[in-house]
C-alpha cells in the first residue's frame, strides 16, 4: 500500500517530466534554495544557498549595456569582519546572486569578503532597479547576521559606492580587477580558488579567448574604493 508521501513524489515527478527544458534550471535553483533553507535552519543563517546549487548567471556578456553598466562597492560599518567564515560568506554571495536575478540586474563579476564586496552589473529592465537591489541586499544580509548574533539593532553596512562605466577599456579593466580581487587581498594565489567570487564561474563559462582578453587588461591604474583588509 502506497503512502501519501509516495503519491506526492509521483505527482511531482510527472509534473517535472511535462515541463519544457528551459524551466528545469529554474526548478533546480528553487530546489537548491529549499535545501539551503533546510540546512541552515540549525545554524541560524537563513537563505544561505549551498555551494553546489549556486545560481550563477548563464553566460558572461562582456559589453557595455545601453541601460547602464555599473561597478559597485559596499563596506561594513568600521570595516568590521561581520561576514567572516564560510557560512557567512556563502550567505552574502547567495543573497547577491539571488537578488540580482530578482531585480533584473545581470552580474558580470563579483567578489564578497568579510568586510566588503565589489560587483559589476548591467541593468536590464525597463526600470533601473540597482538601488533597490542593493538596499535589499543590505537589509536581508544584515537581518540574517544580526539575528544569528543576537544583535537585532546593530548597524551592519556603512555605505556603498556606485560608478557608471561608459568606456569599454575602463569596463574591461574593472572586470579583471574584480575577478582577481581576492588575489589582490592576499587570500589566494589563483583567482579561481577563492570560492566567493566570479573567477571560477567566468573561467568555466567564457571562451578561452574571452578569459585571455579580460585577464590581459592592466589594473594598476584602476581607482576603486578598496582600502580594506579582509580576513579568510
Amino acid at each position: 500500500m502506497r503512502r501519501p508521501v509516495d503519491d506526492l513524489r509521483i505527482r511531482l515527478i510527472e509534473r517535472l517530466c511535462r515541463l519544457p527544458q528551459p524551466q528545469l534550471s529554474e526548478v533546480e535553483a528553487f530546489l537548491g534554495k529549499l535545501e539551503a533553507d533546510s540546512a541552515t535552519h540549525h545554524v541560524g543563517l537563513p537563505r544561505m544557498p549551498l555551494a553546489a546549487h549556486k545560481d550563477w548567471p548563464h553566460a558572461p556578456v562582456h559589453r557595455l549595456s545601453e541601460h547602464g553598466t555599473f561597478i559597485v562597492t559596499g563596506s561594513t560599518r568600521h570595516g568590521a569582519h561581520l561576514f567572516r567564515g564560510e557560512q557567512r560568506l556563502t550567505l552574502l554571495e547567495g543573497n547577491l546572486l539571488f537578488l540580482a536575478k530578482q531585480h533584473d540586474v545581470t552580474l558580470e563579476a563579483w567578489a564578497v569578503f568579510s568586510n566588503h564586496y565589489h560587483f559589476i552589473a548591467h541593468t536590464t529592465g525597463v526600470e533601473n532597479q540597482l538601488a533597490k537591489m542593493i538596499a535589499a541586499l543590505h537589509f536581508e544580509s544584515a537581518d540574517a547576521i544580526n539575528r544569528c548574533d543576537g544583535s537585532l539593532n546593530r548597524p551592519v553596512w556603512f555605505n556603498y559606492w556606485d560608478t557608471q562605466l561608459t568606456f569599454e577599456k575602463s569596463y574591461l579593466a574593472r572586470l579583471n580587477y574584480v575577478h582577481h580581487n581576492a588575489v589582490k587581498h592576499g587570500l589566494v594565489r589563483e583567482a579561481r580558488d577563492y570560492r566567493w567570487c566570479s573567477a571560477a564561474w567566468f573561467e568555466n563559462t567564457a571562451t578561452r579567448a574571452q578569459v585571455k582578453t579580460i585577464y590581459g587588461f592592466k589594473t594598476d591604474r584602476v581607482k576603486i574604493e578598496d582600502d580594506y583588509e579582509p580576513v579568510a
